[in-house]
């Protein structure tokens, strides 16, 4: 067992992680007018049945916002709800605790496959804001990508902020990045089979550091930006739309913003926000995904056209039934399930 599988719920937590199960066993017609009154957004993509009932559920939760406690305590919730919404998965052929050389001290990391082959090795980048979440929050969502494009993970703990505040998580990917492209031969791995991914904050790490591998001898194959921030300095008209109630909201990405940033005049740095970089072209083929009830769906989608208006090959995955981190769900939600699978395929031809 590797040390992204070591977080233990209370009692109570796994009861909570007991009905979502059940829930999610549900006949689909059931589900469906469970969810009846499920809202619709401006574009009139409808919420996902069994999200909105979650949603009513989890709204409810006195004490249940995280950023309304001290940092240690919202980054346990976290796992605790990582670990309540988390799917189900086979043992694994290879599940490898790794220390990364930093450039401020060793970052940790594990590697798994699935099976005994590998087509291609992804490094992977998880969300949480830069201030919450680690392997053991994003445990799952890894495990569904390797298992079902057939490659390895390479998932980073990259230094957090507060304590370590903007850019050290840039600088950490990097080294992850060199230190993915080394070792890929001594896993049986092409080096010219390497992608970079990432959900939410992750996803603006890896679209950071695709800026930041033009010109290398290896370059990413793909870079995956799933529901990214790309854009700290504005807010899109999606922040209005999905302020509040579906997730992740806006109150959320200020708290995390304000513990990111030492420096607020930082937002203008294109390795914050990287929808700012001058210049897009030349930076690897892009998968960016975005959810439709997300504050952070425009921000995806204006990266998306502006990697496109640049000539990077592109593909928009609008999944409009969807919240924030829908690669969380597997186990609950068929749609959010079946866009995860969309997400696999796209690096298993990528790597293929």
């Amino acid at each position: 067992m590797s040390a992204a599988t070591t977080h233990r719920l209370a009692p109570a937590l796994r009861l909570e992680r007991a009905v979502i199960r059940g829930f999610a066993r549900l006949p689909e017609s059931l589900v469906e007018r469970l969810g009846r009154r499920a809202p619709v957004n401006a574009d009139g993509e409808r919420l996902a049945p069994e999200i909105a009932v979650a949603l009513s559920v989890l709204n409810r939760i006195p004490g249940g916002d995280f950023s309304d406690h001290p940092v240690e305590k919202a980054r346990h919730m976290l796992l605790d709800e990582a670990a309540v919404f988390a799917d189900v998965h086979p043992p694994f052929a290879v599940e490898e605790d790794l220390v990364i050389p930093g450039p401020a001290g060793p970052i940790p990391a594990t590697r798994y496959r699935a099976a005994t082959d590998s087509k291609g090795l992804v490094v992977y980048f998880h969300g949480g804001g830069w201030v919450l979440g680690d392997r053991r929050s994003t445990d799952s969502a890894v495990r569904f990508l390797a298992r079902e494009a057939g490659v390895d993970v390479l998932s980073v703990d990259y230094r957090l902020a507060p304590e370590n505040p903007f850019p050290a998580a840039i600088e950490d990917a990097m080294a992850a990045w060199d230190f993915a492209v080394d070792r890929a031969p001594g896993w049986g791995l092409d080096r010219s089979r390497i992608v970079v991914a990432g959900d939410s904050a992750g996803g603006n790490i890896s679209a950071v550091l695709a800026q930041q591998l033009r010109g290398r001898d290896v370059t990413p194959v793909l870079q995956v930006l799933l529901f990214p921030v790309t854009d700290l300095s504005t807010k899109h008209p999606s922040y209005r739309e999905f302020s509040d109630g579906f997730f992740l909201t806006e109150k959320h990405m200020d708290w995390y913003r304000e513990r990111y940033l030492a420096d607020p005049s930082d937002a203008l740095d294109p390795r914050a926000s990287p929808l700012l970089a001058e210049d897009l072209g030349g930076v690897a083929p892009a998968f960016v995904a975005v959810a439709g009830f997300d504050p952070l769906r425009d921000e995806g989608i204006a990266y998306a056209r502006r990697l496109e208006q640049a000539g990077v090959p592109t593909e928009l995955a609008r999944e409009g039934s969807l919240i924030h981190a829908f690669i969380n769900v597997t186990g609950v939600s068929r749609p959010a399930r079946e866009a995860t699978i969309r997400i696999a395929r796209a690096i298993e031809a990528a790597v293929a």
